[in-house]
């Protein structure tokens, strides 16, 4: 038997999941030279793009234009799509190495971290992730139904997703009915009664994690002014030496600092930023509502390895709040059959290679992402990581077992047996063309099927119109000229 990764034998890889990380490693397996390589994507949703799709700010559309290069990865001959397929619920680790020589996890970071204080599962208390895929239109929160009828709302974290949370907040519909937000999320922020955003960071303004271009945009919003107290700027002499030469830090605090000096303009809506302060407690109003989170102010003290740690002071304030949204940061989830981390979230691996819990290389089973790495980096930052890792693949090549069955048709027998509905090449772009088409119409990107039902409703065939039959042409007698008659 040929070697797989030759022209008798292609190298037979599966990937589970169709974000970022999965279409990066898809494309470098297309540009290993003298690789011959047939190449099975499996996602849960019908749509692909993960994150690009469900994750990234509909007002962000320009990161969003990624998604073309993974469309021309998909369109490869040597790769197949096989949406709304579940891994360990219609297809197993078992079945994966049945029919495929190497198995490539790209499965994310799927869940959130939790604050861990009490009032936290009170109603209109979220995560970010939730918020976020609600207004992206992701098919799994199509009945989330957040309350912005509520004036006041509090954002906890700093990072990125926690700016655009904010962000979606403050803008009016008028400067998101060009994106590609779903049309009930739209409608929803149409009708909001939020009027003050308060984001909070737990240490200083010199520890933010989000992105120059993120706070940037805090200056140009048309209903809303950036709020930032001048005496939470004072930055320590400790954290000002850690961003030495570090000019996004320096930059971030000059933009902080701009908006000390712009203040309030008198624009309906505010975004307080606030740093040293931590949420301790979520408290609840007569009625069960959310009323107002309790928070504790912070000082900073250096740690070991140089960083500076947030410590509690023991004094506190109350914030109005109508609804909390954490965004502490994203964990994976564990996989039937497959090795799970749990302090880490992630899947343990040496260099992309999945190992158990003794630490002991799994033979070809790799991952990719966030579940290789934990959730950092941007979109672009999986695409050298998904790289590294098929580079991993490429060396392990000559020992791979290859699979019994590599057959690629009798993977399409095993899921048809199954019943498994699956959506494959064609019929993604069908769905994708009905969007885009939708969008060109209303002058936007796109507008999203919301659901999986409305999907599959676009895939049914459109019954042809029945013909016009007429009747056999005959003398007409007189007095009965109404006997003619089309037939439909």
């Amino acid at each position: 038997m040929s070697q797989p990764g030759s022209a008798e034998r292609p190298l037979r890889v599966a990937i589970v999941g169709a974000g970022p990380s999965a279409f990066y490693a898809a494309g470098s397996l297309l540009k290993e030279p003298d690789l011959v390589v047939s190449i099975d994507i499996f996602e849960r949703l019908i749509a692909p793009h993960g994150l690009v799709r469900y994750g990234v700010a509909p007002d962000h559309q320009n990161i969003k234009s990624v998604s073309k290069i993974y469309d021309r990865t998909v369109a490869d001959p040597h790769v197949r799509y096989f949406g709304n397929v579940e891994f360990g619920k219609d297809i197993s680790l078992e079945d994966l190495r049945c029919h495929y020589d190497q198995i490539i996890l790209a499965v994310g970071a799927q869940s959130d971290r939790r604050l861990g204080i009490p009032g936290e599962d009170l109603p209109n208390s979220f995560s970010a992730t939730e918020f976020v895929a609600w207004y992206n239109g992701h098919p799994d929160y199509v009945d989330f139904k957040p309350d912005l009828s509520v004036a006041s709302v509090v954002v906890v974290g700093v990072g990125n997703v926690a700016m655009d949370v904010a962000r979606e907040l403050a803008k009016s519909v008028d400067e998101l009915r060009d994106t590609d937000m779903a049309d009930s999320a739209l409608e929803a922020l149409a009708a909001s009664q939020v009027r003050d955003i308060w984001v909070l960071s737990r240490r200083g303004p010199a520890q933010v994690k989000f992105t120059n271009a993120e706070i940037r945009e805090f200056g140009h919003l048309a209903i809303a002014d950036a709020i930032v107290r001048e005496d939470e700027l004072n930055v320590d002499k400790t954290s000002l030496k850690a961003i030495e030469g570090d000019t996004a830090a320096q930059k971030n605090l000059d933009y902080l600092r701009a908006y000390v000096e712009m203040g309030d303009s008198g624009k309906k809506r505010h975004v307080h930023f606030r740093f040293l302060i931590s949420p301790v407690e979520i408290l609840a109003g007569p009625d069960g509502k959310i009323a107002g989170v309790r928070c504790e102010h912070n000082k900073l003290v250096p740690t070991e390895d140089g960083d500076m740690k947030a410590v509690g002071t023991g004094e506190y304030e109350t914030l109005p709040a109508g609804m909390v949204l954490r965004s502490v940061g994203y964990r994976g989830v564990p996989l039937p059959g497959i090795p799970f981390n749990n302090r880490t979230g992630t899947i343990p691996n040496v260099e992309g290679r999945v190992t158990d819990e003794n630490g002991i290389v799994v033979p070809g089973l790799y991952v990719v992402g966030w579940a290789k790495r934990g959730p950092t980096g941007v979109i672009g930052t999986n695409k050298p990581d998904s790289q590294a890792t098929v580079t991993e693949m490429m060396a392990d090549l000559p020992t791979v077992q290859p699979a019994p069955e590599p057959d690629p048709a009798a993977v399409l027998k095993l899921l048809d047996e199954r019943n498994v509905h699956y959506v494959d090449n064609a019929q993604w772009d069908k769905i994708d063309q009905i969007e885009l088409n939708k969008g060109k119409a209303q002058g936007r990107p796109r507008v999203k099927f919301v659901s999986r039902e409305s999907m599959f409703k676009a895939l049914e065939p459109v019954a042809p119109a029945a013909p016009k039959i007429e009747l056999e042409r005959r003398e007409v007698l007189p007095g009965h000229e109404g006997d003619r008659e089309t037939i439909e």
